[in-house]
């Protein structure tokens, strides 16, 4: 068969009408303050900012924080969760734990979902506070 532009724009209408469910990688930018988890054990401070690549299922990530009681022991994603919900970890963040800390952690199109929902929080855990003493609701911003 010859193609011809008569046969290849037919062809290609029909290939965009097919496809074009198909969803689009985008970027999404994600922010939390931390306040309290609840416990009032201090007085924490801070930022926790994520860029979320779909393209690359990747989830980059800068965090700030102050006015803990203590040493972070450990730091995770939490969801899916609303804001004073709880939920298991979604995303474990690797150390160290210091203020200032940045990283990037691949994560699944399930957990991009749920981070696309604005369902997560940074948890950010010490000795004085193990299940949480410092907490960043992450919300979807523009």
């Amino acid at each position: 068969m010859r193609l011809t532009k008569m046969t290849i724009l037919p062809l290609a209408a029909a290939a965009m009408l097919a496809f074009g469910g198909v969803a689009m990688a985008k970027t999404i930018n994600l922010s939390g303050n931390f306040g309290t988890e609840g416990k009032d054990i201090s007085v924490p401070s801070g930022l926790a900012e994520a860029t979320l690549d779909t393209s690359t299922d990747m989830l980059k990530y800068s965090i700030t924080f102050a006015g803990l009681t203590g040493p972070v022991l450990a730091a995770h994603f939490h969801g899916p969760a609303g804001a004073g919900e709880s939920a298991k970890v979604l995303i474990p963040i690797p150390g160290p734990y210091v203020s200032g800390m940045t990283g990037s952690v691949k994560v699944t199109k399930a957990q991009e979902k749920i981070l696309e929902a604005g369902k997560t929080y940074v948890n950010l855990h010490t000795k004085a506070g193990p299940g949480g003493e410092a907490r960043a609701q992450m919300l979807v911003t523009k």
